[in-house]
C-alpha cells in the first residue's frame, strides 16, 4: 500500500480510548490541529474502556492526592453530558467495606475525612438494615459515599470523540501505529497507511503503552481481568435506588459488585489479581471455573445476586508496581507527553486526565497536582535498589 502524503498537525494523539478521546477533545476545543490515531475503531472491546459500567468515587483509598482530580473530573463529566446530550454518570451511592484496618476501608475513610467528601461510617448491622441486598459480617465496617455512582464507558468515549470531531479534530481509526520518533522540535508518526508530522505527541495507548514507550523503562504489567454479569433473583432489591455498588477487601480477595442495571444484571469481578498477558495474546475465553468462583464470592455478601450468567467479558488492566498512574512529559523529548499505567482505577478521571494532557502538550505545564504520577519515581527506585 502506498504511503499517504504527509500532513502537519499541532498534536497527534496515539490511542483514542478513555484518556486519548478526552485528550483529543480538550486539545481540539482549545483550537489545536489534532490528529487522533487508533488501531481499532473506538469504542471497542479489545482494551480497557468497555463493559457498560465503571465506578465513580471521590473518597479515594489509594491516596488522598487523587480527590481533587476526581472532583474536577466530575465537573468535566457533567459539562460533557450537557455538551453531548448523553447521560454519562448515574449516582447510585457506593460502599467500601471489610475489616476496619484494611487498606480499602481505612484509606477510603482517611481520604473522605481529609477532603470533606460526604460519607458515613457504618457497621455491618447498619449496612444490612439500610441496604437489604447486603449481608456483611460482624466486625466489618463500611464507608458509604452517597455521591458515588456508575459511568457508561462507551458513551463517555463516544461523547469525547464526537465533540473532538466537532472542534475539527481528524480521527483515523483502524490505523495501527508502527513507530514514532522525535523529528527536530516535533515528532514523526508512521502508520500502516502513511506518515504524519506534528509539533507535539500525546501517547495514551493503554495496554499497548509498554511497546510504544519501551525506551522509558516504566515497569508496566498487563493483567487479564474477568467480569461476569449475573441475573439476580430480585432485580428491584439489587437495582438503582436500593443497592449501591460495593467494593470489598476480605481474606478471599478484593472484589467489586455493580448495581443491577436493566438488561445487564449484577456485574461482578475480582480486582487484586490478574493473569499476566499482552494485548496480542490475551485469553478472551472464560472458563466455567472462573465464573463459578465469582458467583460464590458474590453470593457471600449479596445473596441471591449470583444467578444465571447473562454475559461474561475480559478487559486489561495496565499495572504499575505501586498501582499509581503515570502522567508526565518524556524525559528526553519534551514535545512528547504520555499517560499510562492506570492500574484498573483510571476511567473515572479520564476527563481530567485529558485536560492535564492538553495542558502539558500545549503549555508544558499544568495547574493540577500530578507530582504523584511522575515517571521519575521508577528511575529513583532503580537507583536506590542499585
Amino acid at each position: 500500500m502506498g504511503s499517504r502524503p504527509s500532513e502537519a498537525y499541532d498534536v497527534i494523539v496515539l490511542g483514542l480510548g478513555a484518556m486519548g478521546s478526552a485528550a483529543a477533545y480538550h486539545l481540539a476545543s482549545r483550537g489545536a490541529r489534532v490528529l487522533g490515531l487508533d488501531a481499532q475503531t473506538p469504542p471497542h472491546p479489545f482494551g480497557s474502556s468497555h463493559g457498560k459500567t465503571r465506578i465513580y468515587r471521590e473518597a479515594y483509598y489509594e491516596a488522598p492526592e487523587y480527590v481533587p482530580l476526581v472532583r474536577r473530573a466530575m465537573a468535566l463529566w457533567r459539562e460533557l453530558e450537557e455538551a453531548s446530550g448523553r447521560t454519562l454518570l448515574t449516582v447510585t451511592g457506593g460502599l467500601c467495606f471489610g475489616a476496619p484496618d484494611t487498606e480499602l476501608v481505612s484509606g477510603t475513610l482517611a481520604s473522605a475525612r481529609a477532603h470533606g467528601v460526604p460519607h458515613e461510617y457504618l457497621d455491618a448491622a447498619e449496612v444490612n438494615r439500610r441496604f437489604p441486598a447486603y449481608r456483611l459480617r460482624d466486625g466489618q465496617m463500611a464507608v458509604y459515599e452517597p455521591g458515588a455512582g456508575l459511568m457508561d464507558p462507551e458513551a463517555c468515549v463516544v461523547a469525547h470523540l464526537d465533540l473532538a470531531r466537532a472542534h475539527g479534530a481528524h480521527l483515523r481509526c483502524a490505523e495501527p501505529v508502527r513507530r514514532w520518533a522525535a523529528d527536530g522540535d516535533g515528532v514523526r508518526v508512521e502508520t500502516e497507511q502513511g506518515t504524519y508530522h506534528a509539533g507535539r505527541l500525546v501517547v495514551t495507548a493503554g495496554p499497548w503503552a509498554g511497546s510504544l514507550l519501551s525506551g522509558l523503562g516504566v515497569p508496566l504489567e498487563v493483567w487479564r481481568i474477568v467480569h461476569a454479569h449475573f441475573q439476580p433473583d430480585d432485580e428491584e432489591r439489587f437495582g438503582l435506588g436500593r443497592c449501591p455498588w460495593a467494593m470489598w477487601e476480605v481474606p478471599e480477595g478484593f472484589y467489586a459488585a455493580f448495581t443491577a442495571l436493566p438488561g445487564h444484571g449484577v456485574k461482578f469481578g475480582r480486582h487484586d489479581v490478574g493473569e499476566p498477558t499482552t494485548p496480542e495474546t490475551i485469553r478472551r475465553e472464560i472458563d466455567p471455573g472462573e465464573v463459578a468462583a465469582l458467583r460464590e464470592r458474590l453470593n457471600d455478601y449479596l445473596p441471591g445476586a449470583g444467578g444465571e450468567v447473562m454475559q461474561t467479558l475480559t478487559c486489561m488492566y495496565t499495572m504499575t508496581p505501586d498501582r499509581h498512574w503515570v502522567i508526565d512529559r518524556h524525559p528526553d523529548h519534551s514535545q512528547v507527553v504520555f499517560a499510562c499505567g492506570f492500574s484498573g482505577h483510571g476511567f473515572k478521571a479520564a476527563s481530567v486526565v485529558g485536560e492535564v494532557l492538553a495542558d502539558l502538550a500545549l503549555d508544558g505545564r499544568t495547574a493540577h497536582d500530578i507530582a504523584l504520577f511522575s515517571c521519575a519515581r521508577f528511575a529513583r527506585g532503580v537507583a536506590a535498589a542499585g
